[in-house]
Parts: structure tokens; C-alpha cells; sequence
């Protein structure tokens, strides 16, 4: 049986980020910036999804872009402040997700390469 190489580090040290963009433009700029001032070590960007959300009292839908984010949690506010200025939508979605386990190998390069 395999060895897992699992690391139990803090469970809130690291997190996912969810942001949904317009276009595949936007989401490329979002993550490039994001890399640029290291507040993401990685950003895998899944195309096209179909979005259903409640907006100025109706159901409405909508073809985006989902940016999955790495990230640490004390990096947060600043990226969400990025988010916020890059972004062309007046609410953007900004979802943190803790990451509770994760290999410790990965853990260790996201460390290395985010912002100290």
C-alpha cells in the first residue's frame, strides 16, 4: 500500500479561492496580476461554466469563467482588494475555502513562492 505524503500544517494557513470572470480575458488579467504580486501561487482557470444566481430580484444566468485560486489565508484581504479593483462585475464572487489536507510537497512550493 502506497504512502500518502499528506502535511497537516495549520488547516486555515492555506485556502482556494473561487472568483467566476466575465470572459477569458478578465480571468487571465485577474490571475496574472494575482501571480505578479505573489498573492496566488497558482490559478487554474475552467471555462465555460454556466452560472445561476439570484440578481436585482430575478433568476438570471450567465456564461462565465471560474478562476481556482491557491492561496494563504493572511493573504486574503489583500487579494480580495485586487480582485475587487481588476474586476469588472459590481458584486464579484470571492469565495475562500480552507484547504484541510493537502501533500506536503505542494504545500511547501506554495509556500516558497507566495508573498512572505
Amino acid at each position: 500500500m502506497p504512502v500518502l505524503n499528506l502535511c497537516v500544517m495549520s488547516v486555515v494557513d492555506f485556502i482556494v479561492v473561487l472568483v467566476t470572470a466575465k470572459d477569458r480575458a478578465e480571468a487571465e488579467k485577474i490571475s496574472q496580476a494575482l501571480l505578479e504580486k505573489k498573492l496566488i501561487a497558482c490559478a487554474n482557470i475552467v471555462s465555460p461554466v454556466m452560472s445561476c444566481f439570484l440578481w436585482q430580484g430575478k433568476i438570471d444566468q450567465a456564461e462565465e469563467y471560474l478562476l481556482v485560486m491557491k492561496s494563504r489565508m493572511d493573504l486574503f484581504a489583500e487579494l480580495l482588494q485586487q480582485v475587487k479593483l481588476l474586476h469588472s462585475y459590481e458584486v464579484p464572487e470571492v469565495l475562500a475555502l480552507p484547504i484541510a489536507l493537502g501533500s506536503t510537497d505542494y504545500l511547501a512550493w506554495m509556500q516558497s513562492v507566495l508573498k512572505a
